[in-house]
C-alpha cells in the first residue's frame, strides 16, 4: 500500500470537501509572490544582456553564462536541499530561500566585474532548484484537494507574470537607469515577497524526509524516466533560443530597444492568459494539450529567422511563443504529478533538476554557436531539440491516461 499521495506531500491532505478559505488563497499568492521574484531575477539578464556585456566586457555568448550558471546550481540544489532539509517545516525553508535571493540580487548589482556576477547568479541557482520543488510539491497543500491545480496554476502565473513585467520592466528600468539598478529593483521585490511569505504560508511539517534512494526508484520506472527526457528536450529548446532573443532582436530583426521592449511585454502577456485558458483544460485533455503546445514552439523557432526582414511577421512569431512557452511549464507539472503520484517531492525535485539543467545546457551550447555561427543558427538547435522532444512524447501511447489511473490508485492507497 502507498503512503503518499500528491496532496500530502508528508503531511495531512486537507480535506477534499468544503471551499478553500480566502486565507488559505492568500498563501498560494504569497508562493507565486515568491515565483514571480525567483523567475524575474533569473531571466534578467535576457533582456539586460547588450548591458551587462558592454559594461563587464564580454561577449554576448559568455554573458550567456548568467543564465547558464544559475542553471547548473539549481539542478544541483533541488534534490540536494531537500534531502538535506529532512524534517525541516517547509516554511521555513521558503524563506532561507527567499533570502538567499536576495543576497544573490545584491551581489549582482554591485559586481565590479563578470566573475562577482557570476557567483552572485550561482547564489541565486541554489536558491532557485530548492524553491521550486517546494513549491510544485507543496501546491496541494495550501489548499482544499480539489482546488490543487487551480493553486498550481496560480503559482506558475508568477512565471508568466515575470515575463510580463519583470523582464521588460527590468529592459525598461536600464534603459532610463542602470543594468544595476534593475538588480536592485528586483531585490525590492524579493523583500516584499519575502514579508509575504513570512505574513502568510502557514507550518508546513514534513513527518519523512526525501531520501538519496526515492530518487533513484522514480528514475528506475520507464514513464518517469522517459517523461523528464521529454521535458529537458523541450524546456532545452526554449532557452536555447530564448537566452538570446533580445540580441536577436536587436541585430539580426534590427527592431529598437524600445520596441524590443514591448515585444517582450506582449510575450508575457500573451502567455499570461495562455497559462490560464490552458488551466481550464489540462487535467482533462493533458497529451492533446502539450501536443498543441510544443507545436506552436516548434513552429515559432522555426520561423524566427524567416520572419525576421517584417516587423509585423517576427512580432507575429514572437507572440506564438509567449502562447506556446506559457502553457508548458503548468501542462508539464501536471504531467510530472500524475508520473510520480506516490512520491511528489522527489518527482518534483527530479523535475526542477532537469529543467535547470536543460536551461544550463541550453543556454550554454546556445551561446557557442551564437558566438560561432550566429544566432540564426542557435534557432535551428531549438527547432531540433523541440522536434525530438514532440517525437518522444507522440512514443507515450496510451500512457498518459494509465498513469493517471496509477494516480487515482495512489492517491485512494494513501486515504487507506
Amino acid at each position: 500500500m502507498l503512503t503518499e499521495s500528491h496532496s500530502t506531500a508528508h503531511a495531512p491532505a486537507p480535506e477534499s470537501g468544503g471551499e478553500t478559505t480566502l486565507r488559505q488563497w492568500l498563501s498560494v499568492g504569497a508562493v507565486a509572490i515568491g515565483a514571480f521574484a525567483f523567475v524575474t531575477t533569473e531571466f534578467l539578464p535576457v533582456g539586460l544582456l547588450p548591458h551587462i556585456a558592454r559594461e563587464l566586457d564580454v561577449s554576448p555568448g559568455t554573458a550567456g553564462l548568467m543564465v547558464t550558471t544559475p542553471g547548473i546550481a539549481a539542478a544541483i540544489s533541488a534534490p540536494a536541499l531537500l534531502i538535506k532539509a529532512g524534517r525541516m517545516d517547509r516554511r521555513y525553508v521558503f524563506l532561507l530561500l527567499t533570502g538567499l535571493l536576495l543576497v544573490s540580487n545584491l551581489m549582482s548589482a554591485f559586481a565590479p566585474n563578470f566573475t562577482v556576477m557570476l557567483c552572485g547568479r550561482a547564489l541565486l541557482g541554489a536558491a532557485l532548484g530548492g524553491f521550486w520543488t517546494l513549491a510544485t510539491a507543496a501546491a496541494g497543500r495550501l489548499v482544499r484537494l480539489h482546488d490543487a491545480p487551480r493553486a498550481m496554476a496560480m503559482i506558475l502565473t508568477g512565471v508568466t507574470c515575470a515575463t510580463v513585467i519583470g523582464v521588460p520592466l527590468g529592459t525598461f528600468i536600464a534603459g532610463f537607469s542602470s543594468w544595476r539598478f534593475s538588480f536592485l529593483a528586483t531585490g525590492v521585490l524579493v523583500a516584499v515577497a519575502f514579508v509575504a511569505q513570512l505574513l502568510l504560508v502557514p507550518s508546513l511539517p514534513s513527518s519523512a524526509a526525501l531520501r538519496f534512494r526515492d530518487l533513484v526508484a522514480v528514475m528506475q520506472r520507464p514513464h518517469p524516466r522517459k517523461s523528464m527526457l521529454m521535458v529537458a528536450l523541450v524546456f532545452g529548446a526554449h532557452f536555447a533560443c530564448y537566452t538570446y532573443i533580445t540580441p536577436f532582436l536587436l541585430h539580426n530583426a534590427n527592431l529598437s530597444m524600445s520596441t524590443i521592449t514591448w515585444l517582450l511585454l506582449g510575450f508575457g502577456v500573451i502567455g499570461f492568459f495562455s497559462n490560464f485558458a490552458v488551466s481550464a483544460t489540462v487535467v482533462r485533455n493533458l497529451k492533446a494539450s502539450v501536443v498543441v503546445m510544443v507545436c506552436v514552439l516548434l513552429l515559432a523557432l522555426l520561423s524566427m529567422s524567416v520572419a525576421r526582414h517584417s516587423t509585423l511577421a517576427v512580432s507575429a512569431v514572437v507572440l506564438a511563443w509567449g502562447i506556446s512557452f506559457g502553457a508548458i511549464p503548468l501542462c508539464f507539472s501536471v504531467w510530472i504529478q500524475r508520473a510520480t503520484p506516490d512520491q511528489p517531492e522527489a518527482g518534483s525535485a527530479l523535475f526542477v533538476s532537469v529543467i535547470q539543467i536543460a536551461i544550463a545546457l541550453g543556454s550554454s551550447v546556445g551561446g557557442v554557436i551564437v558566438d560561432r555561427l550566429g544566432i540564426p543558427a542557435d534557432f535551428m538547435l531549438g527547432s531540433v531539440l523541440a522536434l525530438l522532444g514532440l517525437g518522444l512524447l507522440a512514443s507515450f501511447g496510451a500512457e498518459a491516461a494509465t498513469v493517471r489511473g496509477g494516480e487515482r490508485l495512489a492517491c485512494e492507497g494513501a486515504v487507506e
